[in-house]
């Protein structure tokens, strides 16, 4: 009978263990690290644009705030959209709508991991970037999440001034200030959403047809939908251009630039011709490696020069 019990009790160690890995995996889902990763690299290249040596320490510091800021603001917008999770079959298996997190113990992680990231960014960056970081989390959860989504087609357009606040925390991070300069990344990266978002939502428009949400595809159309992400491909292109009429970019990003807007292009142009689902999924998938190969090419022309 004490062969049995030993027996059971690595058994339930395992269990428990188990448990508590698959609880840890679903708050880090709540997180949205995939969405954060590209974020955080547009960051980390800002900061090598703003200075060239920021410091490891301040680096550190800026980044896992940045996870923070970012992470607190998807864990809220699973809180609040909880509801409209369960009726999408993309999303329907996430935590909350899973029943595997109590809807209470995500808002409250969410705003845990914001004022955390504030208090870090104040007592190991500078104010400026803790302000900022605050900025997008606010911004995204108010303003896109609660306001602009459910009423016009136009929630990413507008909206998307939250997702491209990283550019400016890094640049406040190891600047310690904002420069004009600044704002020139951050209509990058403001400029890119609505045809990213587009293309995804293109090929997820029964899902957002079925939770009432006004999406451009679900209201106006396929057609219009592609025009838009055409026409926004164009100012994108003209967007990139702006930092080397500045003055801040050389050789390095202008080559690479070109070589990416004309893929971005090239690609939303295929998109309005073919009109089909594939077309969509390729150009949001290059999409994500056009930006972060974009900053990448600013910091190191930046370092270069």
């Amino acid at each position: 009978m004490e062969a049995g019990a030993r027996a059971r009790r690595p058994a339930a160690a395992a269990s428990w263990l188990y448990g508590a890995r698959e609880l840890a995996g679903d708050y880090v889902a709540l997180t949205k690290p995939r969405v954060i990763s590209l974020l955080l690299v547009t960051t980390l290249a800002t900061m090598f644009v703003a200075n060239s040596s920021p410091g490891i320490g301040v680096i550190l510091a800026t980044m896992l705030g940045g996870y923070l800021a970012a992470g607190g603001a998807g864990a809220i917008n699973h809180y609040l959209e909880r509801d409209i999770d369960a009726r999408m079959a993309r999303t329907s298996r996430r935590p909350l709508p899973d029943g595997r997190v109590e809807p209470r113990a995500a808002l409250l992680f969410g705003i845990t991991l914001g004022a955390a990231a504030f208090a870090l960014f104040a007592l190991a960056v500078n104010m400026t970037a803790a302000l900022l970081a605050m900025a997008g989390l606010l911004g995204y959860v108010f303003v896109y999440t609660l306001w602009l989504k459910p009423i016009t087609t136009q929630n990413i357009v507008i909206g998307g001034a939250a997702g491209a606040m990283p550019p400016l925390v890094g640049w406040a991070a190891a600047a310690g200030h904002l420069e004009a300069s600044a704002f020139y990344l951050f209509a990058i990266v403001f400029y890119w959403t609505p045809p990213h978002f587009w293309a995804l939502a293109l090929l997820i428009k029964d899902d957002y047809a079925r939770t009432g949400i006004p999406m451009l595809p679900v209201v106006d159309g396929e057609p219009e939908t592609r025009r838009q992400i055409l026409l926004y491909g164009w100012l994108l292109l003209a967007i990139t251009a702006l930092p080397v009429i500045g003055g801040l970019f050389g050789a390095v990003y202008v080559v690479s630039a070109a070589v990416l807007d004309g893929g971005f292009l090239w690609l939303c142009l295929r998109l309005h011709r073919r009109a089909d689902r594939r077309s969509a999924s390729i150009l949001f998938h290059y999409s994500l490696a056009y930006l972060a190969l974009l900053f990448a090419a600013m910091a190191v022309d930046h370092l270069v020069k």
